[in-house]
């Protein structure tokens, strides 16, 4: 019995022994690839809100507003032009009674192409309202950065790892294993701004658009086992 608990007591330090050696062995570090890539794609939404006592009158105008601007959009084929939300609610007044109804509805432009963006928007404007734009790196566009940017992170990650080893002093290492992180970072800076050009006082200029840039990175964190 006691030569059983001596020979358990013995593996126990061997193997905790091999783990301090193990763990005393393997780095952890952290490496990041970056590049400042232009934003391509516009995101914009535009909106109408109509109100009146009477809702059908709401539901029909507000259809009819957004019949109309799917219908002049569909003259840019450039832009992707898509229905978005489309809601009528009642606004109670006194004594919690409907004093009238509002709708809003909603339609969602993207486009690669700014200029014809711009165009459309303003037109769109004499009835509807702009509500929001962003602007961002399309996904296809995106897909080819992060692999390259990948590339290149691996690559730093083998640089760093052969650092390591040779401020060390050890014969080799492996490479025990690593996560690969991507993301971005939107730009912070005003994203549109409206034409200086003359126009007369109930014309609508069309919007020029600067889109910016996003800050793509890749990043590894990974551990390496010296030899």
């Amino acid at each position: 019995m006691l030569r059983i608990a001596l020979l358990c007591s013995l593996l126990c330090i061997s193997v905790s022994a091999n783990s301090e050696t193990e763990a005393y062995n393997r780095v952890d570090f952290h490496v990041e690839t970056a590049r400042e890539v232009a934003n391509n794609l516009l995101v914009a939404s535009m909106s109408a809100d109509i109100q009146d006592k009477q809702p059908s009158y709401v539901a029909q105008q507000l259809n009819t507003a957004l019949n109309a601007a799917l219908r002049k959009a569909a003259a840019f084929s450039s832009v992707k032009v898509s229905s978005g939300n489309q809601k009528t609610y009642p606004v109670y007044g006194k004594n919690n009674q409907i004093s009238t109804w509002r709708g809003h509805g909603e339609i969602r432009l993207e486009s690669l192409d700014l200029k014809a963006a711009g165009e459309l928007i303003m037109q769109l404007q004499a009835n509807l309202q702009l509500g929001n734009v962003q602007f961002m790196v399309a996904p296809d566009t995106r897909a080819q950065i992060e692999n390259s940017l990948i590339t290149e992170a691996i690559k730093a990650f083998r640089n760093r790892a052969e650092a390591i080893r040779t401020a060390v002093g050890a014969k080799s290492y492996k490479t025990v294993h690593f996560t690969i992180i991507s993301g971005d970072v939107p730009p912070h800076y005003p994203v549109a701004m409206m034409r200086s050009a003359a126009v007369s006082d109930n014309a609508i200029p069309a919007p020029e658009f600067s889109s910016g840039e996003s800050r793509m990175t890749v990043q590894i964190d990974g551990t390496i086992e010296l030899q």
